[in-house]
Parts: C-alpha cells; structure tokens; sequence
C-alpha cells in the first residue's frame, strides 16, 4: 500500500484513500495513523491471532458509522484509541449474550486492559457507550460534538479510573445526580459547555461529593 513505514515503531497510512486496515501491519509497529482515509469497518482481529504491539491507534475522520470492541482481544497494551470524525451511532463495548437459555447477559472480561485514552468526538452518538466500566485502565473520554440527550447513573459505573470527561456540544438535558458517583478519580474536569441542561447543577454537585473538580458550564437555559 501507500503506507509509510518507519522501519521500528511507526505505521502513517494518513491520507492514502485506503479503505481496509492493512493486513501487514508489522509487529513491531507502536503507533498506526489510518486517519483521513475511507475504513468502513474496523474488526479488531481481522482474522489475526498474534497480538499487536500497538499502543496508539488513529482512526480519526474515516467513514465508521457502527464499530464493536468487543472483539479487542489481540491489542493487550492499546492505551490510546482515536475514533473521532467519524459517523458512529453505535460503539458496542459489552457483548449481550444469553446466559444459560435466560435473558441475563454476561459481558466481555478483561477488554483492551491498557486503554487509557478513548476519542469519540464529532460522531453519531446518542448516548453514552454501554459498558465503559469493562475498560478497567481508562482515565480519559472524549465524546463532545455528538448527539448525546442524557447522562444517566449505570453509564460511567465501575469506571473506577477515570479523570477527565469531555461531554462539550451534545443535547445534554438531564443528568442523574448519581451519574458520576463512584468515580474517586474524578478530579480533573467534567465539561458540560455547549448543551442544554434544564436542572439546577448546584443541587447535583453536592452529590458529587468531590475534593477538587472542575466544571465547565456555558449557554445553560437556567
């Protein structure tokens, strides 16, 4: 392909027009640009059965509208995953799977268990990804400049890393005071900017129960 190969650790596929991952990524490869191109689709195993050694991921402005995680089980130190610009409505993180004949779901264990960093900017969103709380190292999500309506209480549960929270630009009207609660880590910022919220924030930050959090707050109809 066009991809340029730095012969150690970097894969740039940037603005190459490809429209399929690449087959041949090396080995030894720890950052892979596939931003600005044309991926459709994006199967974490693609058929592989070795693990990459990639740490960051970019495929930012592609044309993804539907991706699932789930089956992330060959990128075992991922800590950075970029998906923004895309046209994503649905990011599935947990898998629901019928438990012995029953309606119960069991969920995926241990995925991409060094992801540290999720972008999910300028998509299709209109909620929150279910089962955030399966990537036990994250500590940064980015999701502003989507169609979010609403921040309920089991969408950030058991995400017991996390620090900084990017919620800017959605439709955000209501947030559940226990939305964030659990979240001890929680100390560098939540910002809310750009939404629509209709309750009074003061009266959910006391829930909050935090030592030191900023908040970002702008164009609030109250």
């Amino acid at each position: 392909s066009e991809c340029r190969w730095d012969g150690q650790f970097l894969l740039n596929c940037s603005f190459t027009r490809i429209s399929t991952i690449p087959e041949d990524i090396p080995q030894t490869a720890v950052t892979a640009d596939l931003s600005y191109n044309n991926i459709k689709t994006f199967v974490c195993s693609g058929g592989r059965n070795e693990e990459w050694m990639l740490k960051h991921l970019n495929l930012s402005n592609n044309l993804l509208f539907e991706l699932t995680l789930t089956t992330c089980t060959n990128l075992p130190i991922l800590e950075t995953l970029n998906l923004s610009g895309n046209a994503i409505h649905t990011l599935t993180l947990d898998m629901p799977t019928p438990a012995h004949g029953s309606k119960k779901y069991s969920v995926v264990d241990r995925l991409l268990p060094a992801l540290k960093v999720l972008s999910v900017e300028r998509n299709n969103l209109k909620t929150v990804p279910r089962g955030l709380g399966l990537l036990q190292s994250l500590q940064t999500v980015h999701m502003s400049s989507n169609a979010i309506q609403q921040i309920d209480p089991k969408d950030f549960q058991n995400c017991s890393q996390l620090k900084d929270i990017d919620l800017r630009n959605n439709k955000i009207t209501k947030i559940h005071p226990d939305a964030f609660r659990g979240l001890n880590k929680l100390q560098v910022v939540v910002d809310l900017r750009e939404n629509a919220l209709t309750i009074p924030l003061p009266h959910i930050l006391v829930s909050w129960n935090f030592f030191q959090l900023e908040v970002y707050l702008s164009r609030k109809a109250w």
